[in-house]
């Protein structure tokens, strides 16, 4: 990959371990929204959330009133409570996937242009970045509830690359979610690598990821 100039990333369960924030997150909504259950209960709670939540590829809206409805409360919670409550705390539970700063610092020091794209509500996912300490290895962050523009929509790609400075053919993506980040990044022209995590492959795509990786301390062998 000699030719690489710029390398852009995925956020949620790339750069940032979504599973363990959003497992301690669900933790502390059960303790202080539903602290009269037993603790089998709770965690029992917990993990319905985290099945309900389908790796953060819910509609939020839909999410939280689901949420309202079904979740054993003694006061009942409005789903715009819960979605109080997330938007309040949520952000404060990420912690940085392994090797993340290791790898972001290895990029930086051979010189490649680094940028972030990522779905979701701006002040959610600037909260998660500025948290782990990971704006300052970006020349470009893309966020989706900021510029109206959702992978896998190459067009989200293509935007991040225009504010990195490089082009599809110089630029590197690396991703967990085999559509909104492999097939989107591939059709706006990248070379990708997808990081296995929670999502099986899609045999129907007609991208392809160049290689496959399961941590991210893989990517300095491959650059």
């Amino acid at each position: 990959m000699n030719e690489t100039q710029g390398i852009l990333f995925d956020l949620d369960n790339t750069l940032m371990d979504r599973d363990y924030t959003f497992r301690s997150f669900s933790t502390q909504f059960v303790r202080d929204k539903l602290g009269h259950l037993g603790p089998e209960e709770a965690q029992r709670v917990v993990k319905d959330i985290i099945v309900r939540d389908a790796d953060g590829y819910r509609d939020k809206n839909g999410f939280f009133a689901e949420l309202s409805e079904v979740l054993p409360w003694k006061t009942a919670q409005t789903a715009g409570e819960i979605r109080d409550y997330y938007e309040l705390n949520y952000a404060g539970h990420g912690a940085v996937m392994k090797d993340a700063i290791e790898v972001l610092e290895y990029c930086r020091s051979k010189g490649y242009t680094l940028g972030l794209v990522t779905n979701g509500e701006k002040h959610i996912q600037d909260g998660k970045i500025d948290l782990l300490g990971l704006r300052e290895y970006f020349k470009a962050i893309v966020i989706s509830g900021e510029v109206g523009i959702r992978k896998p929509d190459p067009a989200i790609y293509k935007l991040a690359l225009e504010r990195m400075g490089t082009t599809p053919e110089q630029t590197l993506f690396i991703g967990d979610h085999p559509v909104n980040d492999i097939w989107g990044a591939g059709k706006a022209g990248m070379t990708t690598i997808w990081l296995e995590r929670n999502h099986a492959w899609d045999d129907s795509l007609d991208v392809h990821p160049w290689k496959s990786i399961h941590e991210l301390d893989e990517l300095k062998e491959l650059l």
